[in-house]
């Protein structure tokens, strides 16, 4: 199957209910990225500013996943430890409700390093 051409329609492609979450996570990414450009990269969502990644999300199954997620302040890091599901990556089981708060600082934390390099 060829990768998605844009969002709408890798959105199309997911199951219903991951569908809805990764509404959610692209709502909530474009209210704090307002200036990024989503496109389709290595396959799933991306939010490009200034022409650089910032940030990658997916849906799948059982879970959703944002990356890449690499060097992290202490603090966050402890909130994640949960959800690490590899290098780079957090992923979030879709058998319980999504941390949104946590998603959110996850973001602006990647934006914030995405804005210092």
């Amino acid at each position: 199957m060829a990768p998605a051409a844009d969002v709408e329609e890798y959105l199309r492609t997911l199951p219903e209910h991951t569908a809805a979450v990764v509404q959610e996570l692209r709502a909530r990414v474009r209210v704090l990225i307002p200036d990024g450009t989503e496109r389709i990269s290595y396959g799933v969502p991306t939010v490009d500013l200034d022409g650089r990644h910032v940030v990658h999300y997916a849906g799948f199954k059982h879970h959703v996943s944002i990356y890449p997620v690499t060097d992290t302040d202490p603090e966050l890091e402890a909130a994640l430890a949960p959800y690490r599901g590899g290098r780079g990556t957090v992923k979030f089981p879709l058998d319980e409700p999504l941390p949104y708060e946590l998603v959110d600082r996850l973001v602006t934390f990647l934006l914030a390093r995405h804005r210092a390099r």
